[in-house]
Formats: structure tokens, C-alpha cells, sequence
């Protein structure tokens, strides 16, 4: 059971690297780093539970904090670097819309 859990997240794991590595768009790409970040999350956490190391939880959620706060300060350094481009879909970023 807990090898067939651990074989989906690798292969989710794979998926998600070749979008981060293909994606059309920055955004792809910046969301397929996020979704790594959150399989090895619980990568890390299904490793302590197998292993019976309950401390492998909190190092988990470390990660998954840092996971988070990394891709909001990429987010806002894309948003203050290049504040009037627009996304491929046309849609305007959030800084465009007029209110």
C-alpha cells in the first residue's frame, strides 16, 4: 500500500518536473515548482511514517513553509520586475485591472 503511494507521488513528481521544465508560460512553470515542493512535503512526511521517526512531520512542515513563502516572494519579484506585461492568455495582471 505505501509502496504504490510512494510510486504515484514519484510519478506525479516526474509529471509535474517535465511542466515545470516545458511549461508555455512562466506561471506554468512557477506552479509546477510549487506542486514539487508539496510532493516532497509529503514525500518527507510518508518517509517518517514508514520509518517511525514522528520528527520527520515537523521537518515537513518547515518545508512546506518555506515552500510557500519562496514561491509568494518569486510571485511578488515577477509582479515589481515586470509590472506591464500581460499574461499569454490576455488576461492583465492583477496590478492592471482598473478597479
Amino acid at each position: 500500500m505505501f509502496l504504490a503511494a510512494t510510486l504515484a507521488l514519484l510519478v506525479t513528481l516526474s509529471l509535474a518536473l517535465v511542466r515545470a521544465l516545458l511549461g508555455p508560460s512562466l506561471y506554468d512553470r512557477i506552479l509546477a515548482i510549487n506542486s514539487i515542493g508539496t510532493k516532497t512535503v509529503l514525500l518527507i512526511a510518508l518517509y517518517g511514517f514508514l520509518t517511525g521517526r514522528p520528527d520527520f512531520t515537523d521537518l515537513a512542515l518547515l518545508y512546506a513553509l518555506l515552500n510557500t513563502l519562496g514561491t509568494v516572494a518569486v510571485l511578488a519579484f515577477i509582479q515589481r520586475q515586470f509590472p506591464a506585461q500581460q499574461r499569454q492568455d490576455g488576461e492583465q495582471t492583477l496590478s492592471q485591472e482598473q478597479p
